[in-house]
């Protein structure tokens, strides 16, 4: 593949995966105008609740296997036999926007109520809380390079021929004292909403437990790595919310 295609091809995903998020936030908060094709999270319907509750529940299993499958070594080695490595990151764009899309589509609505504020300042205070933890997760994805995390980086140092070397990690701002404050925004934004419906509820309590399952696995892989330098980064941190003690850190981690 050309690298003017890679370098393209990295683009493209980029911007479909930005917009899949800014569709799924809209789509959680029922931001979404009326049209065929994307619905909100409380969007009439007419399904049945049980097999409302089961389409959802592949639709959240769907995005999980994705995020796996496409995470995993032999998966990466099979696609580096289609695509230059530099098109990794971003072909995982590409499937989680697919997949995002797929959710917003497919969603079937389970509209009982389980709280609901229309007005007032605990309106405002819902929203804004939720709206801030989306701002979170974008804050945070600069404090470990956006565009390494999005795929960009690597499809740009392909395109100048310049080796890939990964970005170091930094102990700064958040990551002082939250080591996944990613998953901490995620949390607030799926959790906050002046409504909450049924079907919301599915939604925040399908995704935080993949969350959850996900980190761990993610830590597991970090101790192999970095070993006791990771081990004592965790005992001085929190994992979504700073700890109450914590302990001197140095400045980095290892490369």
């Amino acid at each position: 593949m050309k690298k003017t295609a890679v370098l393209l091809y990295g683009i493209t995903n980029y911007l479909i995966g930005s917009a899949s998020l800014v569709a799924l936030i809209a789509f959680v908060f029922n931001l979404l105008p009326a049209n065929p094709v994307l619905s909100n999270i409380d969007a009439e319907t007419d399904m049945p609740s049980g097999m409302a509750l089961l389409v959802n529940l592949g639709l959240i299993t769907l995005f999980a296997l994705q995020h796996s499958v496409m995470a995993r070594r032999s998966f990466k080695q099979r696609l580096a036999r289609i695509l230059p490595q530099a098109a990794e990151r971003s072909t995982f764009m590409l499937g989680t926007a697919v997949v995002v899309f797929l959710m917003i589509g497919l969603w079937q609505p389970m509209n009982a109520p389980i709280w609901s504020v229309e007005e007032g300042m605990a309106y405002y205070a819902l929203m804004g809380v939720g709206l801030a933890g989306w701002a979170l997760v974008f804050y945070s994805t600069f404090l470990i390079n956006h565009f390494d995390l999005f795929g960009l980086r690597q499809v740009w140092l392909y395109f100048c021929d310049i080796p890939y070397t990964h970005v170091p990690f930094q102990l700064s701002s958040l990551y002082r004292y939250i080591r996944h404050p990613i998953m901490t925004g995620v949390f607030l934004g799926i959790w906050f909403s002046p409504v909450m419906t049924i079907g919301h509820l599915v939604f925040a309590l399908g995704m935080s437990a993949y969350i959850l399952i996900g980190v761990a696995y993610e830590e597991r892989d970090l101790i192999r790595a970095f070993g006791e330098r990771y081990l004592a980064y965790r005992a001085s941190t929190g994992r979504f919310l700073p700890a109450i003690k914590r302990s001197v850190v140095g400045k980095s981690e290892p490369t």
